[in-house]
């Protein structure tokens, strides 16, 4: 079994627990295995179904309510089995949302950290910079450089803490990781897009 993640730049496949991502404009094989795949992308999820027009969309397998208009499928599949939690998803945007008592409350989207560092140069040539993972955010700046990092991981973190209150905090996505660092109450699961797919899976017999 092939799991697929489409999203807005790349196919992500789970193929025997490797990774493999192509790009968008990238030729996808066909695949002799079952594909089960969640999108966020029309033109996407059509080429992926002209060569591996078996492939099985896990959206059918759904019941996600929430009264929020326009909720990705991505997020709703990070969100699924979660009952008190927030769900921050940090890939090229940041999302996220609010599971409270097994209710979507809703939720909220950022850009990414890469989006704020292509931001700055926009502004002035002068502000382009080298990003540092490790950024001491509890010391005023005193250079423009950490200046632009203390404002940029402050924009992050912040809006995040103050719905997180006592909730537990999932990170995924690319800068989860180094996100959650900044949170006493969180966890990284780099696979849970993944792992929740194989859950529903699993739950409704893989038969979509």
């Amino acid at each position: 079994m092939i799991l697929c993640d489409i999203g807005n730049t790349t196919f992500h496949f789970l193929i025997n627990g490797k990774h493999k991502k192509y790009f968008l404009d990238e030729k996808i094989p066909t695949f002799d295995d079952e594909i089960y795949f969640v999108s966020v992308n029309k033109e996407a999820t059509k080429k992926l179904k002209k060569t591996n027009p078996h492939a099985k969309n896990i959206k059918k397998l759904m019941n996600f309510k929430t009264n929020y208009v326009g909720l990705g499928i991505d997020r709703a599949i990070a969100s699924y089995f979660e009952k008190d939690s927030i769900i921050v998803d940090a890939g090229s945007a940041i999302t996220v949302d609010i599971m409270q008592k097994g209710n979507h409350m809703g939720g909220f989207i950022m850009p990414g950290i890469r989006a704020f560092i292509k931001t700055y140069p926009k502004i002035s040539k002068k502000l382009k910079f080298e990003f540092e993972k490790k950024i001491n955010l509890d010391k005023i700046p005193l250079q423009t450089k950490d200046a632009i990092q203390y404002a940029m991981m402050k924009s992050i973190i912040l809006p995040i803490k103050e719905v997180s209150l006592n909730k537990n905090i999932i990170f995924t996505g690319g800068d989860g990781k180094l996100l959650s660092k900044y949170f006493e109450n969180s966890i990284y699961k780099k696979d849970l897009i993944f792992e929740n797919m194989k859950r529903m899976i699993d739950a409704n017999n893989c038969i979509a």
